[in-house]
């Protein structure tokens, strides 16, 4: 079978381990597999026998990513949610939560749908699910339609944890860069912790996509 373990084995990458290891802080044993063959392995799994796979029981990080990938390919949402929950209890890190959540196109036509789902993900204890949660947000709302959603889900959220308040950042340093106006008002007036603002901040004043005066003038609002 193409998703045995023998051959995740044949076609991982000991260089490549060593190097997902430094950036991916899991408890996932991993192979070193390069995420575009894992794609390409989803496909394959989900054209040929993917509930058989869906089965099966996860030891490897890349495992879980191909779970992951592979439920995103669902059409029926109803089906899809059947595994929704075990795809949120595989997820223990930033890689595997945004390559699901990028992958997961079914959000696009179904965006009413999801606002329930992202919902109840922000308002979980768990780390990677509000994560999940906010990079939804990230990846298919970020429209005129959702901004005031996002900026009240936004300072809803009471949390420290790094990889929470780094996709916090990440959502509004992308919602500034495309409605600048709502963004500096969002600025002048939240909720957020400190870190989360200056990180703000600083992917602002990294991205070639905003103006050198743009970026001076939002230093008064770093705290």
């Amino acid at each position: 079978m193409i998703w045995a373990k023998e051959y995740l084995k044949s076609i991982s990458e000991e260089s490549y381990k060593e190097f997902n290891s430094k950036i991916i802080f899991t408890n996932y044993e991993m192979l070193g597999i390069r995420l575009p063959k894992l794609r390409v392995l989803s496909k394959e799994i989900f054209n040929t026998d993917y509930k058989s796979f869906l089965n099966v029981n996860i030891t490897y990080y890349e495992e879980a990513m191909l779970y992951l990938l592979v439920i995103a390919l669902i059409k029926d949402i109803d089906e899809l949610m059947l595994y929704f929950p075990k795809a949120l209890d595989l997820i223990d890190n930033w890689a595997l939560c945004d390559s699901f959540c990028g992958s997961l196109k079914i959000v696009i036509n179904n965006k009413e749908y999801f606002l329930k789902v992202i919902d109840k993900l922000l308002n979980s204890d768990k780390t990677y699910n509000v994560r999940v949660g906010l990079v939804l947000l990230l990846n298919y709302y970020i429209s005129e339609e959702y901004l005031d959603l996002i900026f009240k889900y936004l300072d809803n959220i009471n949390s420290d944890e790094y990889y929470i308040n780094m996709a916090e950042a990440w959502l509004l340093c992308e919602i500034f860069i495309k409605y600048q106006s709502y963004g500096l008002k969002y600025l002048e007036n939240n909720k957020l912790n400190n870190f989360t603002i200056n990180k703000t901040i600083s992917k602002i004043r990294d991205s070639y996509r905003v103006n050198e005066d743009v970026k001076d003038k939002i230093l008064i609002y770093k705290k």
